[in-house]
């Protein structure tokens, strides 16, 4: 897997001071992304220990609340595996910290990956320019949903994170 940044103390990418891991590589191509460049899969930089390191030592500062996956696209089908993975450690050394993730996907077509087991937030769909709302939270545009995880995958169906 590949990255273009790591910030941290990020308080637009999900509820709380989060860290947030903006991965390489995307197929949806949004007209008018904010982050274009991250969509080369070749793109940024390998994800290596170093870089995992750097994330943990985030999470373990008591005020960060979790991780929040971005990019590109982590379920982009080069990055899911190692998000997988990661996000399986992450939840594992840090139980108390939240996952949130940004995905082109809708949530009906990957609420049985294997990877929904670790996230609590998705903020799910392709951004669409033509429903642009600078007024939502967590999102750009009004066809993109929160969804609390783990109440969706126990319902069976898409369950709103309340804003």
């Amino acid at each position: 897997m590949r990255y273009h940044d790591i910030t941290k103390d990020d308080m637009l990418n999900g509820d709380g001071l989060r860290v947030v891991l903006w991965v390489s590589g995307c197929s949806h191509c949004c007209k008018e992304c904010q982050n274009p460049i991250t969509w080369d899969p070749n793109g940024g930089l390998l994800f290596d220990e170093k870089a995992k390191e750097e994330i943990f030592a985030e999470l373990a500062r008591d005020y960060i609340s979790g991780i929040t996956f971005s990019g590109g696209d982590p379920l982009y089908s080069g990055n899911r595996s190692d998000v997988l993975k990661l996000a399986r450690e992450i939840k594992e050394r840090f139980p108390g910290k939240t996952i949130w993730m940004y995905t082109g996907f809708v949530w009906e077509t990957i609420a049985d990956l294997e990877i929904m087991k670790y996230v609590d937030i998705l903020v799910d769909g392709e951004f669409q320019v033509e429903q642009k709302d600078t007024g939502l939270y967590w999102r750009g545009s009004s066809n993109q949903r929160v969804i609390n995880v783990p109440v969706s995958r126990a319902e069976g169906k898409a369950v709103l994170h309340c804003e």
